[in-house]
């Protein structure tokens, strides 16, 4: 986890009694062989990366073990992060941020302080150290370990006091709740100069590019919620079909939980739409009109509609949240399970299993899509967690523009931050019993697709784990507010702001409002060139990219469905429905609770053997250009290891390394090891194995 920024302050909080130093290292009193104590504000540190506003609160000099060698250096407490430093190494202006050395407090999972070989003791936020630690143990939530001991000889005081200080900060820490993240000018930019690396999809020009780039012609945009009225979960533009009124979208959308009626996620390039929407409010009463409109909506003008239940076949948020957890404790190097338990152990988190039911489920989803002209409709109650994971995995899966950098990354903002996730709540940042880390799931079964057809990404595991160390570094608001509307009010992007619910409001906000706030893909302010260049896949083939698929509305695989033709997508199979909404005289199967459902009898043959015939016959009858269809079975699903066990350093070497001199290294660390366990011979023998005659001969 790599966070900070250039050309930024910091302050050392001023203490009396004890001795302070900045990053740059400690200064020693001459004579006395301590370090020098400071109290002053230590004003632009390039060198550092820290956040604006950061205080050093206490440091102590340590061992950090768990490496080989063990690394010396001086563990750091400050208001915001916990940071190692070794010996010798400064951060630079070029490379200020580093995922080996740093860990902010709101991705502290565990904290545990060690005396002896069995004294220790867990340090909850405001727990109170009852011994000086010999070594402290920091658990991360993103898999990472930080061990570090303490030397003697008269430091014990300072290693007490940054343990107490980690604890304390942790307490006080509310960084997930209350920063406000890096403002441009603090970050020495311009907010008039800088412009986004992505649209982040705040103003209406944002949308409409997008629309126009998708060719939803039959498609326009609305600006119903610009105010944020019809729903703050919302954004405050979305997409709707060009015949339906901004009077009817508000009315309908009022028979949706939480307002979340049908909007445009996808448009396909052969002409089908892919809609998302919340669960229908079955105790509302609409009108024929209403009704009327809601079903037109769903329908999107296709004659073939399917309804596809979001939740079936998937886990709930508890068990997500379940499964993370048992998945970090067993990946910690401290683990107890024996290595021979290990694998079970790892089937009995569950967390693969989840992983293979969102790529199946999307898979279908895709086929779906891309197999008939037709308007599918994801449904979930709340459309904020898995109505997202489904609709960016079947993008991934059938749009190849959507598998470059800058295409995930419109991808990720329209689907997730812009369409209302949760991501405060989901990561535990509120405190609520709803946490469960589906973004993270996400993430893992990208990476999936990206093992199994690497050529087809631009972007590289690198840049996954990027990412997935991103959602808990308290810089940016993308991750750290739950609604387009909190993160607005945040950064106070409308003037306007708060007359969003006053009765006298008339003047709508600024469309072209520029929000002066940085978002997590502005990657230069907090990561060097050169790790941005590990960013991109070498093995990416450029015969991929978007300019090389199929034109637009190009229906030559693509069949017009039945006419008025309803379907309920659930267990893998389609049911015929009789009607859209629950109003009529009969409650659509949707409108009940998905265990009252009658069960279709499960196919052995998946999705797309039913829409395309067997696998045997896709030679007549090729998938569609630029279609991908997953493994999910056995072992095509695999551990993310770079990811879950870079606590292990040991495991870490070996697997494939991001870069050349990254190669390089692990190529170096395993012909050191192959000379210590290599038993020395003879100069005869060695010439002999160095013949390829002799070789030859052994080898038959």
């Amino acid at each position: 986890m790599w966070w900070g920024g250039r050309g930024q302050s910091f302050n050392v909080a001023p203490q009396k009694e004890e001795p302070e130093m900045g990053l740059s290292g400690p200064k020693s009193v001459q004579g006395s062989g301590m370090p020098e104590p400071r109290s002053h504000q230590l004003g632009s540190c390039l060198a550092s990366g820290c956040l604006p506003g950061e205080q050093i609160l206490a440091w102590a000099p340590g061992v950090r073990k768990g490496l080989e060698p063990e690394l010396p250096g001086t563990l750091i407490c400050s208001n915001l992060r916990v940071t190692f430093q070794p010996c010798g190494w400064q951060r630079s202006e070029e490379t200020p941020l580093s995922s080996e050395y740093d860990f902010s407090l709101a991705n502290i999972g565990r904290l545990e302080a060690v005396n002896g070989l069995s004294r220790v003791q867990l340090l909850r936020p405001g727990s109170l150290l009852k011994f000086i630690p010999e070594e402290i143990l920091i658990h991360g939530q993103d898999f990472r370990l930080l061990r570090v001991g303490f030397e003697a000889g008269g430091l014990e005081p300072q290693a007490f006091q940054v343990t107490m200080a980690i604890v304390q900060a942790r307490a006080q820490n509310r960084q997930a709740q209350q920063y406000a993240g890096i403002t441009l000018s603090k970050a020495g930019q311009s907010s008039v100069s800088r412009k986004p690396p992505i649209p982040l999809l705040e103003t209406s020009e944002d949308w409409e590019i997008e629309r126009k780039k998708q060719g939803a012609r039959g498609w326009r945009l609305s600006t119903v919620n610009e105010r944020f009225d019809v729903a703050t979960s919302l954004p405050r533009y979305f997409w709707v079909p060009n015949r339906t009124l901004d009077s009817e979208v508000r009315r309908a959308f009022g028979h949706f939980h939480q307002g979340r009626g049908p909007r445009l996620s996808w448009h396909h390039p052969g002409g089908s739409d892919l809609l998302r929407c919340g669960g229908f409010y079955t105790a509302s009463d609409p009108n024929k009109e209403d009704i009327r409109v809601v079903e037109s909506m769903l329908q999107a003008g296709h004659s073939d509609v399917v309804l596809v239940d979001a939740m079936d076949e998937l886990p709930s948020l508890a068990d997500v949240q379940l499964a993370h957890l048992r998945l970090r404790a067993l990946c910690l190097p401290d683990s107890s399970v024996a290595e021979d338990k290990w694998l079970s152990a790892l089937d009995g988190t569950r967390w693969l299993d989840y992983v293979r039911s969102c790529l199946r489920k999307a898979s279908d989803i895709s086929v779906l899509v891309t197999s008939r002209v037709r308007s599918v409709v994801l449904q979930e109650r709340g459309d904020r967690d898995f109505n997202g994971l489904l609709s960016s995995l079947v993008q991934l899966l059938s749009a190849p523009e959507a598998r470059t950098l800058l295409g995930f990354q419109s991808l990720v903002q329209r689907e997730w931050v812009a369409a209302g996730h949760p991501f405060l709540t989901r990561l535990g940042g509120t405190g609520a019993s709803e946490e469960a880390p589906v973004f993270l799931l996400f993430l893992d079964c990208v990476w999936q697709l990206l093992q199994q057809s690497p050529a087809e990404f631009e972007f590289s595991e690198f840049f996954l784990l990027a990412l997935h160390d991103s959602v808990r570094v308290p810089d940016t608001l993308t991750f750290l507010r739950d609604t387009p509307w909190e993160r607005g009010k945040q950064n106070r992007q409308f003037n306007t702001y708060t007359q969003v619910y006053t009765a006298g409001y008339s003047q709508p906000p600024a469309g072209n409002s520029v929000n002066p706030q940085l978002s997590v893909w502005d990657w230069d302010l907090r990561y060097s060139k050169e790790q941005i260049l590990q960013f991109h896949n070498p093995g990416y083939d450029p015969e991929h990219c978007p300019d090389s698929w199929l034109p637009r509305q190009q229906p030559s695989f693509m069949v017009p469905g039945p006419p008025s033709s309803l379907w309920l997508f659930s267990r893998g199979a389609l049911t015929p429905l009789n009607q859209l909404c629950p109003w009529r005289d009969s409650p659509s199967l949707l409108a009940v609770s998905s265990r009252w459902l009658p069960r279709p009898a499960i196919s052995s043959e998946s999705l797309a053997d039913q829409e395309w015939g067997l696998p045997s016959h896709w030679g007549a009858c090729p998938l569609p250009p630029g279609l991908l269809l997953p493994g999910y079975l056995g072992p095509q699903i695999r551990l993310w290891r770079r990811c879950y066990l870079r606590g292990r350093p040991e495991v870490q070497m070996g697997l494939a390394a991001p870069t050349i001199s990254g190669l390089q290294a692990e190529l170096a660390h395993l012909q050191e090891l192959l000379r210590k366990w290599t038993p020395r011979i003879s100069p005869e023998d060695h010439s002999k194995k160095r013949n390829p005659n002799t070789v030859l001969s052994q080898s038959h």
